[in-house]
């Protein structure tokens, strides 16, 4: 599927209490709700421009990301792959707004971005691009932030009005490149691989 040639295995499924939240792009938004018999309820977040329309896998590819439920309202939606970005949307599904993935562990990713991708042949023989993700995956704690683990060992951390307050690096026995973020009422921090438990750092 696209999915795992350009997202590497991530999953892109969130679970609101109610209904769950994935990424289809294919259906002209970022995010479709389902209910639990998998029926579509709603589709939100317009698919951003990425000049490569022409190329419909592509084009899909660069809209691929991971939706994530804000546990004080809303939602957030990362892209996976092309020119780092993030949304916030209300609860209704409406922009609020849209900020850069920006740092000095993302400027040669940015720099070298391409304008032609290779491809890979599939099971059933048709051919997709292999997109590279800047993301390696993403999470919001319960005050809010969003954390974003890139796919360089770093992690950025983003307060409610989409401003950088911090960078984390988790570290295990080596240094980790998470796979999951969870986030628990107690203020810990669960990361895999490893599952291993850290404390929420402060906050100024």
């Amino acid at each position: 599927t696209l999915e795992t040639m350009v997202l590497n295995g991530i999953g892109s499924m969130q679970y609101t209490g109610r209904t769950i939240l994935i990424n289809q792009p294919e259906r002209g938004a970022l995010i479709t709700e389902l209910t639990f018999d998998g029926t579509p309820r709603r589709t939100f977040g317009s698919l951003r421009p990425t000049g490569q329309e022409a190329d419909t896998n592509v084009h899909l590819a660069m809209n691929a990301g991971l939706p994530l439920v804000d546990p004080t309202g809303g939602f957030y939606f990362v892209f996976l792959a092309g020119v780092p970005l993030f949304r916030k949307y209300d609860d209704q599904g409406q922009l609020l707004f849209e900020r850069h993935v920006e740092g000095p562990e993302m400027d040669e990713y940015v720099r070298t971005l391409p304008t032609r991708w290779p491809t890979r042949r599939t099971e059933d023989g048709d051919l997709l691009p292999v997109v590279p993700p800047a993301v390696r995956t993403a999470g919001v704690d319960r005050a809010g932030r969003l954390w974003i683990a890139l796919t360089q060992p770093f992690t950025y951390v983003y307060d409610r009005g989409g401003d950088k307050v911090k960078t984390v690096q988790f570290k295990g026995a080596d240094t980790l490149l998470p796979n999951s973020l969870f986030f628990s009422k107690d203020g810990r921090i669960l990361v895999t691989p490893g599952c291993y438990e850290f404390r929420v750092p402060a906050f100024q």
